[in-house]
């Protein structure tokens, strides 16, 4: 495949690939296509908002530095923007726009929503790209080509038929802790915190405010994730993550969740693409 993307590149392009979403899962799955050079594009969803924000490319969005692994984030606040970015070759694109905005940049050859939206509707991704792969809960090959699991006991699993696990709201164990490690936002508001990722904390300690509510660590250990601070949001909603594994604690990079599910994305592209150019269906 060859970009269509503006702009002349140094090297050839595995093709334009938009990835939805600007988490931590979407930001692996993004480091992958870059490293196999595929013209990468981020576009933010603010539903949920980004906790893990060291493991992602979210702050780019604030025009702040955004690191994963050695692949630079950085801001395309218009479309014009996203051609010459991309056609350097030395960075991913991140954006606020949507896909609407995006598909009359041109042919869209490799589409993923990695959006992890656990309660919203699937939405349907076939024909708005060459080739379309649903990563979460609720993706099937029937509202997309390729469907990765990302439920805990089966996480990476390739799917050419059948459907991915519904969201079970049983958040999987780090350092021997489950759901008692993250805080909910009880009411919606504006959140405003006092610390930063990686930051040693003890329990009861005041690390923000939701409305005024002051609202504190579950116990001792290390920030791994908290939303930005200004950040506007509904109730129901992660505010912050606490890893208690003390010096095996991990808070940037890419961790093995979210490279089990790159990988699973990546194993599926090329198989997918070898099985379309034997049968000669994949342009």
């Amino acid at each position: 495949m060859t970009s269509t993307m503006n702009g002349t590149s140094q090297r050839p392009k595995a093709g334009f690939a938009v990835v939805l979403g600007a988490n931590e899962i979407a930001s692996a799955i993004a480091v992958h296509l870059y490293k196999r050079n595929w013209s990468t594009l981020l576009s933010h969803d603010p539903d949920p908002p980004v906790i893990r924000r060291r493991m992602s490319f979210h702050d780019a969005l604030f025009d702040d530095a955004a690191e994963v692994e050695g692949v630079h984030g950085v801001y395309a606040e218009r479309s014009l923007d996203i051609g010459p970015l991309l056609a350097a070759g030395d960075c991913v694109a991140v954006t606020r726009l949507g896909l609407l905005d995006l598909i009359p940049l041109g042919a869209i050859h490799l589409l993923i929503d990695a959006r992890m939206q656990k309660y919203s509707v699937t939405p349907d991704l076939r024909h708005l790209a060459h080739l379309t792969i649903g990563v979460g809960p609720e993706f099937a090959p029937g509202n997309c080509d390729i469907a990765i699991e990302t439920h805990p006991s089966k996480n990476g699993l390739i799917l050419a038929s059948g459907q991915t696990d519904a969201a079970d709201s049983i958040p999987r164990v780090l350092g021997g802790v489950g759901g008692e490690r993250f805080v909910y936002s009880k009411i919606p508001g504006r959140w405003h915190c006092a610390v930063d990722i990686g930051t040693r904390v003890f329990r009861n300690f005041a690390v923000g405010k939701l409305n005024g509510e002051v609202i504190r660590a579950p116990f001792d250990g290390i920030v791994r994730g908290i939303v930005r601070d200004s950040t506007e949001v509904p109730a129901g909603v992660k505010l912050l993550e606490i890893d208690p594994r003390g010096r095996e604690a991990r808070w940037t990079g890419i961790d093995e969740r979210g490279r089990k599910i790159a990988m699973a994305t990546m194993k599926a592209i090329a198989e997918e693409s070898a099985r379309r150019i034997k049968t000669g269906v994949f342009a």
